[in-house]
């Protein structure tokens, strides 16, 4: 059985898609805990800052792949791996939801860019995307935190995307330098 929406990728895209949600998803229980001994103290909800660093996991995938969709299906498949591991999370079903949102965001944004000659601007407007979706959406199912308050963590959601989307780019320049390409 085949997967229309899956026709328009390569095996061995699909093979780095896999390969980075499962990163994605490893990265989250290693960096929210360091990133809570930070917030915990300051009551400001961890996730959302922490996100930046286990979002840019999206918009790098992206940016390997380059083809619409990308940071939807890693999405997916972090939702999918966290229901079925129970990796990270209490979220049940809805984590479907919750990952697969962000990665609808990050590629808008890179649609949205028109081209497949990303520069930096791209992935640190894709993960900015993705984790302010992230955070807004974990705010509606699970918190909902007065609106002063989801402003400012909104705002620093979009810092720590902004320095995801870096860090993707930067880890992309790498692998460009290494000569490291689908």
């Amino acid at each position: 059985m085949r997967i229309k929406a899956l026709r328009g990728f390569s095996v061995l895209e699909l093979v780095a898609i896999a390969v980075v949600s499962a990163l994605g998803v490893a990265t989250k229980p290693i960096v929210v805990p360091l990133v809570h001994i930070i917030t915990g103290p300051l009551f400001i909800p961890g996730g959302a800052i922490a996100g930046g660093f286990y979002m840019l996991w999206i918009v790098l995938g992206i940016g390997i792949v380059k083809k619409p969709g990308t940071g939807t299906l890693i999405g997916i498949i972090q939702g999918l791996l966290v229901i079925v591991t129970g990796a990270m999370g209490t979220h049940g079903i809805m984590s479907i939801v919750s990952y697969t949102l962000p990665g609808l965001a990050a590629d808008l944004v890179f649609i949205l860019a028109g081209s497949k000659r990303f520069n930096i601007l791209h992935f640190m407007a894709g993960c900015m995307a993705a984790n302010v979706t992230g955070t807004f959406i974990s705010n509606a199912m699970f918190f909902r935190l007065p609106a002063e308050t989801l402003i400012l963590l909104l705002s620093g959601s979009a810092l720590s995307g902004a320095l995801g989307g870096v860090l993707a780019w930067n880890m992309l320049s790498a692998m460009d330098r290494l000569n490291i390409d689908l």
